[in-house]
């Protein structure tokens, strides 16, 4: 029945009463009256805006209706027991006996009544701060943010799975487009203990899913690719490369998604197929702002996944990119992480004084040479030898001292006449 289902979508939602009134309406229409009381026993259970209405009307109801109908069986039986045993009671007669028992009966709904109203109060204290219940385009503001994450720990704490996955259905109707709120969905649903580890990745794969396929735009890919981690975790691996490829088609030189279809083909197929996919990227001419990355990429996975730290050199001095800051970051930051020994550290410093030579005849703005020459400053008072401070002090006094004492063809001479500065 299509209210059933509706009822099954919605019916949780603190400001269900709409819904609820149409389905109690329509079946008044029906005069079934049966069905109405047992939808009056459904809602007097759930924290509700207008909880209180539907509780009056339910003991309206209530009071006209057959004992067996107003409570659980075990509940009767209880209580009818109690009643037996009760020493005080006068009478013993069917009819005081009955009379007692909707008493007692009368008593188990006012606590339904304060459980009810309890648990709406709690609510009341998110739910007075949603002011956009609806999706929208425009970004929520902070404030908003933080009462929806407050309000889904509070769910969880509370521990009720029906109603804490009800409040996430519903917190991604506002907050479609926040990659947070998905991520936490999944997350939460992963922990459900309880529940079967197959149905659990089902409903995992559905929420990664509707986000990247339906919500949130393929401008923000990290959702994707934390769908296809996650299929990959299942041992579904071309699923995985599929979820990339597909990110790839419309963003082609999104560097973390290179990367990982890079390391998920190391991870299922081997070293080599990944340094393919690198190649074949690297060779791309319209992904030239991202090339410094990806030879830094494929130089690591030499060095750390093959441990050959000379191939990985290799790999730097054929593919020099003058203007890439990540590709002189990564060869300086390569060659000073080499393991080295007191015999091997002359010819370890040979190697990184060139790198940082090199970068500074780069085509790098001067800022970034500047940040990079400090990297190398840290290296030489941290690792440096005897004359190590000779140099350091130079090169500190270029970088870091006044225009007037700035050496004119030099990096800090550069850098002032981009700020708007007279070199001298």
């Amino acid at each position: 029945m299509l209210f059933d289902r509706a009822a099954e979508s919605v019916g949780l939602d603190f400001l269900a009463h709409p819904f609820w009134d149409k389905y109690i309406e329509f079946e008044e229409r029906l005069e079934a009256h049966d069905r109405i009381f047992a939808i009056l026993d459904r809602i007097i259970h759930i924290p509700l805006h207008q909880y209180a209405r539907y509780f009056e009307r339910y003991q309206t109801m209530a009071a006209q209706r057959p004992v067996s109908d107003i409570a659980p069986e075990e509940v009767i039986t209880r209580l009818r027991d109690e009643i037996t045993q009760d020493t005080t009671l006068k009478s013993k007669e069917p009819a005081a006996v009955d009379k007692e028992l909707r008493g007692k009966i009368s008593a188990y709904h006012m606590d339904i009544f304060t459980r009810t109203q309890t648990e709406t109060t709690k609510r009341w204290t998110y739910e007075q701060e949603v002011k956009r219940p609806y999706y929208h385009v425009t970004e929520l503001d902070d404030a908003q943010l933080a009462n929806w994450r407050k309000y889904l720990d509070f769910e969880e704490i509370e521990g009720d799975y029906a109603r804490t996955k009800f409040l996430y259905e519903r917190c991604l109707v506002t907050c479609a487009n926040y990659d947070e709120f998905w991520y936490r969905y999944a997350r939460w649903t992963m922990g459900q203990t309880d529940k079967s580890k197959v149905m659990l990745d089902e409903e995992v794969r559905n929420i990664y899913r509707r986000a990247s396929c339906t919500y949130v735009s393929i401008t923000q890919p990290d959702i994707r690719l934390h769908y296809a981690r996650f299929e990959e975790s299942l041992g579904k691996a071309d699923t995985a490369i599929a979820i990339h490829e597909a990110i790839l088609q419309h963003l082609p030189s999104h560097l973390e998604t290179i990367v990982s279809l890079a390391n998920t083909h190391r991870r299922q197929l081997g070293l080599q197929p990944a340094i393919d996919v690198l190649k074949s990227h690297i060779s791309n001419s319209s992904l030239t702002p991202v090339r410094g990355s990806l030879i830094v990429e494929q130089a690591r996975l030499i060095w750390k996944v093959k441990g050959n730290a000379d191939e990985a050199r290799n790999v730097f001095k054929a593919s020099r990119q003058p203007d890439s800051k990540a590709f002189w970051a990564g060869w300086l930051d390569f060659e000073i992480a080499q393991p080295i020994s007191e015999k091997t550290e002359p010819a370890a410093y040979a190697r990184i004084k060139a790198v940082y030579q090199d970068i500074r005849k780069s085509l790098l703005r001067p800022k970034d040479i500047r940040e990079l020459m400090s990297r190398y400053l840290s290296y030489l008072e941290a690792r440096g030898g005897k004359e190590a401070m000779v140099e350091w002090t130079e090169i500190d006094k270029e970088i870091n001292g006044p225009i007037s004492i700035a050496n004119t063809s030099g990096v800090t001479s550069k850098a002032a006449l981009e700020n708007g500065h007279k070199a001298r």
